[in-house]
C-alpha cells in the first residue's frame, strides 16, 4: 500500500481500463461534437433532476469517520485530481451495505465454513454488514490501545501504519480477520472510485476523468484506425444518458463531448 506510485498508472493497473485507455489532460474544456443526432438529443440543456441528498444509511457515526478517513488514505487527492473520499466512495460503500450485497442476499449460507483456497471464494459466515461493522470496531479498539486514539484521529502516517498492519495480517482483531477486512475495503474502495456515478460513488466522474475511461459505451468506428491519437473526449454515466444531457446518434449511441485544451480556444 504504496502512495509514492503515480496515482493514474495505478488505477489503470488494476484492470477492466483496456490497453487503449489514454489519459485525458486536465486542462480542456467541453465542446459539442459535430453529429446527426436524434430528437432526443434536443434536450440535452434542460435542467437536470434534483441532486439526491446523500445521508448514510447503515453506516453509524463513528463507523462513517473511520470509512471516509480510510478510503481517503487508499486513494488521496494529490496534485491529479480528487480522491476516494472526494468522490463519494463512503457513501458507495454504504448504501451497498444497505441493499442486498450488505446482507449477501444471493448467496449460499448454509455453510460449512471451512477456511478454503483463494479459488473458492468468499468462504466467512460473516455478511458484508457484519465484516464492517466488526472490523471498525476492532480496528478502533486497536487504535486506542496502541496509539490512545481512534483510527481517524491519528495522524496520516500512523493511519498508514494501521492500514499496512491489517493488509499483511499483522494487526490481530478480535471478531474478523483483519486482512479479510482491509481487503474487502480496498476492493469496495476501487469499486466506488471508477463504478457508475449511478452507484453513489465516483461523483462528477472523477475516477472515469483520472484515467481517461469514456463511461457509457459509445460508437467508435471512426476512430478504431486513428492509432496513437489521445480519446479526448468526455466520460458519459447512465445518468447522463437517462437525463438527456448528452447528444446521441441516430442508433441511439451517445456523443461523447469533445474535449478541447484551452491553448486551442485561445
Amino acid at each position: 500500500m504504496e502512495h509514492k506510485t503515480d496515482r493514474r498508472k495505478f488505477l489503470q493497473s488494476l484492470g477492466g481500463i483496456g490497453a487503449a485507455a489514454v489519459v485525458v489532460p486536465p486542462a480542456f474544456t467541453v465542446q459539442d461534437a459535430d453529429a446527426k443526432t436524434s430528437d432526443a438529443s434536443k434536450t440535452r440543456h434542460q435542467k437536470p433532476l434534483a441532486t439526491r441528498l446523500q445521508a448514510y444509511t447503515y453506516f453509524l457515526p463513528a463507523e462513517a469517520a473511520f470509512v471516509e478517513v480510510a478510503v481517503s488514505r487508499l486513494i488521496p487527492a494529490d496534485h491529479l485530481g480528487p480522491g476516494a473520499k472526494e468522490a463519494g466512495v463512503a457513501y458507495y460503500i454504504d448504501q451497498q451495505l444497505s441493499g442486498a450485497w450488505g446482507t449477501m442476499a444471493k448467496n449460499y449460507r448454509q455453510g460449512p465454513w471451512a477456511e478454503g483456497t483463494p479459488e473458492q471464494g468468499y468462504q466467512s459466515p460473516l455478511i458484508p454488514q457484519e465484516v464492517y461493522r466488526l472490523g471498525i470496531s476492532d480496528a478502533n479498539a486497536h487504535c486506542v490501545a496502541t496509539h490512545g486514539k481512534s483510527f481517524n484521529e491519528l495522524s496520516e502516517d500512523k493511519q498508514d501504519e494501521v492500514l499496512k498492519g491489517l493488509e499483511r495480517g499483522e494487526i490481530k482483531l478480535s471478531n474478523v480477520p483483519g486482512r479479510m477486512f482491509f481487503e474487502m475495503l480496498y476492493a469496495n474502495t476501487v469499486e466506488g472510485f471508477l463504478a457508475d456515478p449511478a452507484y453513489g460513488g465516483n461523483r462528477d466522474k472523477v475516477g472515469w476523468k483520472l484515467v481517461g475511461f469514456p463511461g457509457v459505451a459509445a460508437a467508435y468506428i471512426g476512430l478504431i484506425e486513428q492509432y496513437n491519437v489521445p480519446y479526448n473526449r468526455g466520460p458519459v454515466s447512465i445518468a447522463d444518458m437517462q437525463q438527456h444531457l448528452v447528444q446521441v446518434d441516430h442508433h441511439g449511441h451517445p456523443i461523447h463531448p469533445i474535449l478541447v485544451s484551452k491553448s486551442e480556444n485561445d
